[in-house]
């Protein structure tokens, strides 16, 4: 599933594929992933238009032109890929974007969950964006304190929850857990100043090191790369992991390592 790593993954994607370059076409073989604009208007809109450089927060992309803004959401399956205009098309292949050095820009999604927006103006363009919190990438110790404050959920819900902080999903959300040893099903109110510290320390590395990746890293010395084995062991102290549903998602984590929970 596409969190922050990846949508910045995509981020750099556009920037040096498309920023620059003029749209000669837009081609839309499934329009189930057009929100609020018609396949019509999403071509009369970007036909001829021109990319500037791209933006991203937490888990959208904005490809601004010097017309439109298109809002692309990736969801559980999407991805954003560059082929030269010849390579053949994949079976999930929904948006095309054909610019003017015989390159193609191609949304791709296989379960359609979210898509594409077009923000004509800025006032669309935080319309669609509704009630994002800071992204996360950026957010502050101070912020971050401030985002919490008042929050009486699971702390795992709290952190994936996008008008909290904006570009955590599933993944992200049980690794800086582990990594801050905080159990998932702590009250986010119980919080002491120093797991808060411990978190956001926590968050800003496990940030750094997967953006820079392009994903969330499946290495063995990370949760991520344990949590989906048959009989997952924690990376650090080697006991058993445990796994459950919180916040509508599998989560994974160690009962050494984060004790406590609700």
């Amino acid at each position: 599933m596409p969190e922050l790593p990846d949508v910045e993954g995509f981020r750099r994607v556009l920037a040096s594929s498309a920023e620059g370059r003029r749209v000669e076409r837009v081609e839309v073989s499934d329009a189930g992933v057009l929100r609020g604009v018609t396949a019509q208007r999403l071509r009369r809109e970007l036909t001829g238009r021109r990319f500037e450089p791209p933006e991203r927060h937490g888990k959208w992309l904005i490809a601004r032109t010097d017309g439109p803004t298109v809002l692309l959401h990736f969801g559980m399956t999407g991805d954003l890929t560059c082929h030269a205009h010849d390579d053949p098309p994949h079976p999930h292949d929904r948006v095309t974007i054909v610019l003017d050095d015989g390159h193609d820009l191609r949304y791709r999604d296989q379960r359609k969950l979210r898509g594409l927006w077009l923000a004509a103006t800025d006032a669309d363009l935080d319309r669609i964006l509704g009630d994002q919190g800071p992204d996360a990438l950026s957010v502050s110790r101070a912020e971050l304190d401030k985002r919490l404050a008042g929050r009486h959920g699971r702390v795992k819900a709290t952190l994936t929850d996008q008008s909290v902080v904006a570009g955590l999903g599933n993944l992200l959300g049980d690794e800086i857990l582990w990594r801050a040893g905080i159990n998932p099903a702590r009250r986010t109110d119980e919080l002491t100043s120093e797991e808060r510290a411990r978190l956001e320390r926590a968050m800003r590395g496990v940030l750094l090191t997967s953006v820079q990746a392009g994903h969330v890293p499946t290495s063995p010395s990370w949760l991520t790369g344990r949590r989906d084995d048959p009989d997952p062991h924690c990376p650090r102290c080697g006991g058993p992991l445990r796994r459950s549903r919180m916040a509508g998602r599998t989560t994974a984590w160690c009962p050494h390592c984060q004790p406590g929970g609700a």
